[in-house]
């Protein structure tokens, strides 16, 4: 790979923009991404990318402009469609700083199509930076060739999220312990995973949970998990029953 040309096949220089793509077009980048182009990867005018917005599928892109306020891109041909990931969203209490980045990123690798963190009565995290959430998640979409990013949501908490919950989409809470179901039996192209926080989800939150009737208790096998694990551990799996694994 040369500066002349930042991608090449099944991968290379990919960036999330939000502007609207089509033959033709003017992109300018932000100040992060104009950075990462022209000090880390040392692009040049001339120099070939590929971007997408999450709606207009994947395309060719050639820097035209490197300069202090930023680089600018034109758009060449489309090289990918759009695509979409399977039906399937994490709900999860917040953790601690570096594993709640590290499950951001894993998750979006892993396909998931929503993030919504979720405010519990053992949550220790006081506060829930959606922005860093959400600069993750565009990071490993980039990184890992999906053409959509996954939605990252203000947190809420659990009585509420209960409350509104749509109950035609499955909720899957990993629960630790009971009769619960192990996850790869049940068949739910549309869902939700719940994790919950370091300490667990307390004995009222349980007996609550388990009284929605869109609430499936799931089990992930007969150790206890981490609260980043069981959330990539829950997603793997239904990957690979549910969604597009299969």
């Amino acid at each position: 790979m040369t500066n002349d040309d930042l991608t090449y096949p099944g991968g290379g220089v990919r960036l999330y923009v939000e502007a609207a793509l089509s033959d033709g077009f003017t992109v300018v980048l932000n100040e992060d991404q104009s950075h990462y182009l022209a000090h880390v990867m040392r692009a040049k005018v001339g120099s070939r990318l590929a971007i997408f917005n999450g709606r207009d599928g994947e395309w060719d892109a050639t820097v035209v402009v490197v300069a202090k306020r930023g680089v600018t891109l034109t758009v060449g041909r489309r090289i990918g469609a759009q695509t979409e990931t399977p039906d399937i969203w994490l709900a999860l209490a917040p953790i601690k700083k570096t594993p709640l980045d590290y499950v951001v990123q894993k998750a979006a690798e892993l396909g998931v199509r929503r993030l919504q963190p979720v405010i519990t009565r053992r949550t220790i995290v006081e506060r829930v930076n959606v922005e860093r959430m959400r600069s993750n998640a565009i990071e490993a979409a980039e990184q890992s060739g999906r053409r959509t990013v996954p939605d990252v949501e203000e947190p809420v908490a659990l009585t509420r999220l209960l409350s509104n919950w749509d109950t035609t989409r499955l909720l899957l809470f990993c629960d630790e312990g009971g009769d619960a179901k192990p996850i790869a039996a049940i068949r739910a192209p549309k869902a939700a995973i719940l994790t919950g926080p370091e300490g667990g989800f307390d004995p009222a939150e349980r007996e609550m949970l388990r009284a929605q009737s869109f609430v499936i208790p799931v089990t992930l096998g007969p150790r206890i998990l981490r609260a980043d694990t069981a959330a990539l551990a829950a997603l793997a799996i239904w990957q690979s029953t549910c969604g597009d694994w299969t």
